[in-house]
């Protein structure tokens, strides 16, 4: 079953919102059995994370490297079964956020796939890097 292009708007908010917020249940029960969330070899968060359990597992391990201030969707194009949103992430530290988009997969009204493109991957690095080195003692 294909979703409208409002379907698919609305769902993509409301995983954002309850990702966010760490309602795992809600954001659990938004993707198929097979979900995979994709994260490119030039990020520190490298690898398929799989499952419904899978963007919990993302969200650990990204959010455990970077403190994010700030998520803004300023757009989302959607096509057949698919919508990309056009993101800024913003970190504590460093001031210059991170561009991206986000694809979305849906299949029979769930999300089955989530691939993000970041268009400067230093700028994650820059703040994975900033959160280690707060974290360290001062001399």
């Amino acid at each position: 079953m294909s979703m409208t292009p409002e379907q698919m708007a609305d769902m993509v908010d409301r995983l954002y919102a309850a990702a966010g917020a760490g309602d795992w249940d809600t954001a659990e029960a938004m993707l198929t059995d097979d979900f995979v969330a994709y994260e490119s070899d030039a990020l520190p968060m490298a690898g398929e994370f799989r499952g419904k359990g899978g963007l919990r597992e993302l969200f650990g391990v990204a959010l455990g490297m970077v403190d994010v201030t700030g998520l803004e969707r300023t757009d989302l194009l959607t096509g057949k079964d698919v919508a990309i949103a056009v993101l800024t992430m913003r970190f504590a530290d460093p001031a210059k956020p991170a561009h991206l988009c986000e694809m979305f997969r849906f299949r029979d009204g769930q999300c089955c796939e989530i691939r993000p493109y970041y268009y400067d991957p230093a700028v994650f690095h820059a703040a994975v890097a900033a959160k280690a080195a707060s974290a360290l003692p001062a001399t």
